[in-house]
């Protein structure tokens, strides 16, 4: 007998019949005697349904609001699941998030989570419950309900499943596992059997919806290792690990493309110290993250620069309307913001020693006649800013570059 915490995102509980699927499988590891903890996203659609919703009623809605809003989709899906249990004569019993002992602190929209105490969880399923959780969603100590961000379910899980000491952790989705990048784009991209934290965390960060970054970086926090695969078949999904010295012969494991971003630039900002992080202060203040960041060098006797940052599209607005009311203060000429962009990065243990490789990730861009905005380096990823229309013909030229004969170890 084993404890184990499945997760099913939204696609894999799309509609009434996704549900039933899930339902079953779910039922074979019970029928086998394992404890299940099952932890669910809200049904495909519904959460853009809802913040459409809102911003019909207002352009910019309150963040506490949307939370109240947002966690009623999980919460739709838990009572569902529970219900296609029940219709199998399995014994289950959804919680909301607090329900099941997440603590958050008080950021709206954006959440942490501080502490878990899984008491409940604990007792429903000594009592032979499946426990089925809504994931993506916690409580402050004031008892504020609080979501978690997009992707937000996969750190549920992942939380979960340290809190509760799981024998195995199951991320389930509606591809087989994690590719070298994504396969609606690029159809030679592949699956890989088995990924490091550190190179999955940049993966998920820099685009790869397969996975919260969050909810990576827990998992390696905690060493929670964890498998990401497919509820729509039984086949192998990939093992998300501890990296190992094989993993390091694979130069670049994987490329992504983030499509959410947003490109942000103030022009002739005052060119002295304390200017800087003054503006990043104030973004940091206003819970906006911040990606990539270029600062032209300044000319003249009275010396201005551009500076330029990404940061997500949803949270351009709010940009925006922040430093319109900060021109006067800081001193800047004007803001221009730009969403046409995409962020195209590769990702790879191996980089760490091999060089040459941004040399010919430049190379490849440019001989397709692709130029780049912007540069951001790590140690395993380098990513650049493009245009947004040219973004999915240079995915597919780098992962020719580097990921087409490439092979797994």
């Amino acid at each position: 007998m084993a404890l184990i915490v499945q997760k099913y995102g939204g696609s894999s509980v799309a509609n009434a019949d996704r549900i039933k699927n899930v339902a079953k499988r779910i039922k074979e590891y019970h029928d086998r005697g394992d404890q299940i903890v099952v932890v669910v996203s809200a049904m495909r659609g519904v959460t853009d349904n809802l913040i459409s919703l809102a911003k019909d009623i207002m352009p910019i809605p309150s963040e506490r609001e949307m939370d109240m809003l947002l966690a009623t989709g999980e919460q739709t899906t838990i009572a569902l699941t529970a219900m296609a249990l029940h219709a199998l004569d399995l014994p289950a019993v959804s919680l909301t998030g607090a329900q099941a002992g997440i603590q958050t602190d008080g950021v709206h929209t954006k959440a942490k989570i501080t502490d878990i105490s899984p008491k409940q969880v604990h007792q429903m399923l000594d009592a032979g419950n499946v426990v089925i959780v809504a994931g993506f969603q916690g409580q402050t100590p004031d008892g504020i309900i609080t979501t978690l961000g997009r992707g937000g379910s996969d750190l549920s899980a992942i939380a979960l499943a340290a809190a509760v000491d799981a024998d195995l952790c199951q991320i389930y989705t509606d591809v087989d596992g994690v590719y070298t990048t994504d396969p609606r784009i690029v159809s030679t991209a592949r699956k890989i059997d088995e990924i490091s934290y550190d190179e999955m965390l940049e993966l998920a960060s820099l685009g790869a919806k397969v996975m919260q970054s969050r909810s990576v970086e827990f998992a390696k926090k905690f060493g929670v290792v964890f498998e990401v695969r497919s509820s729509l078949n039984n086949n192998p999904g990939t093992i998300i690990k501890e990296e190992t010295t094989a993993m390091e012969s694979v130069v670049i494991r994987g490329a992504s493309l983030d499509k959410n971003q947003a490109k942000v630039t103030l022009v002739q900002v005052p060119d002295k110290p304390g200017v800087a992080a003054r503006i990043f202060k104030h973004l940091a203040d206003a819970t906006i993250n911040i990606d990539m960041i270029v600062q032209n060098i300044s000319h003249g006797d009275s010396p201005a620069t551009d500076l330029s940052f990404t940061v997500e599209k949803v949270d351009l607005p709010k940009a925006k309307k922040l430093f319109d009311g900060l021109k006067e203060e800081i001193g800047f000429a004007k803001i221009d913001a730009n969403e046409n962009v995409a962020k195209l990065s590769i990702v790879g243990g191996g980089m760490r020693n091999h060089s040459g490789i941004a040399a010919k990730m430049f190379g490849t861009l440019a001989e397709a006649g692709i130029n780049i905005e912007m540069i951001s380096t790590s140690e395993i990823k380098i990513s650049v800013i493009i245009e947004l229309d040219e973004s999915e013909q240079a995915l597919k030229v780098v992962h020719a570059a580097f990921l087409e004969d490439q092979v797994s170890p």
